[in-house]
């Protein structure tokens, strides 16, 4: 296989617990975006890696593939690792189990990213701000990068910063954590300490930088919409229900 999608679904979440099965639309949460990655051009497999039986069952009943993980992981990348260290796979997305709104065109091009350009390891995602209540919000995390799309730097804080006097008007992205690797550096990556501004910016992906590697940012025009906490979830409620 060239590209194998897989949804880590961990049960249990500090902020909301069950999330992933959480009822958004008459469906668990993660049907939803179970739905959009199986519409991806090219996936040429997608699993949902979960730790529970109850997850495990309501992916089954929706048709999905599903490897039950080690309850013991603490990150995505470590319950994705499991599931395809016995694959013959060249690159590896990982999908959120909480971004219901994901559109398949995204993860169409962080594989692209790397199928086209064997230079690349790492790719995933920005997209352009828009909303100026957006840049003071240290949950949306923005990110700047190179001349050729290669990430900079990763910030909870407003990146670049407009310095006073300057004549440019500076552009803003925020970072979607969708991202795409080739198994290899999957393997890499999990293995690489937690780096100092890691443990600063509460960033995983800051240890692949601070550790000397490129990450490619691909710009999309689709939004996702997160759910971290049950109020998230109404919001996304709420905003379905506008028909946005």
């Amino acid at each position: 296989m060239d590209v194998i999608g897989v949804i880590p679904a961990r049960y249990s979440s500090t902020r909301f617990a069950a999330k992933v099965l959480a009822p958004l639309a008459g469906k668990p949460m993660i049907q939803h975006v179970w739905e959009r990655a199986k519409q991806s051009k090219v996936l040429d497999d997608l699993i949902i890696a979960c730790d529970n039986e109850l997850v495990e069952a309501a992916a089954l009943e929706f048709g999905a593939k599903v490897v039950m993980t080690s309850k013991q992981h603490t990150c995505g990348s470590d319950r994705i690792s499991e599931v395809v260290n016995p694959l013959d796979v060249k690159i590896v997305v990982n999908i959120q189990a909480d971004e219901p709104l994901i559109h398949p065109m995204m993860i169409d091009s962080v594989a692209r990213a790397i199928l086209e350009d064997s230079s690349v390891n790492m790719a995933t995602i920005k997209k352009r701000i828009t909303d100026p209540i957006l840049l003071s919000d240290p949950n949306v995390v923005k990110v700047v990068t190179d001349k050729n799309d290669f990430a900079l730097y990763f910030s909870r804080a407003l990146i670049p910063y407009l310095a006073l006097g300057s004549i440019a008007a500076p552009v803003y992205y925020k970072h979607i954590g969708l991202y795409a690797y080739t198994k290899d550096f999957l393997f890499t990556y999990k293995n690489i300490p937690v780096s100092d501004l890691e443990k600063i910016e509460k960033l995983e992906q800051l240890r692949v930088l601070e550790a000397g590697f490129r990450i490619k940012v691909i710009e999309t025009k689709f939004d996702t919409f997160g759910v971290d906490t049950p109020e998230d979830l109404e919001r996304l409620k709420s905003y379905l229900e506008r028909g946005q």
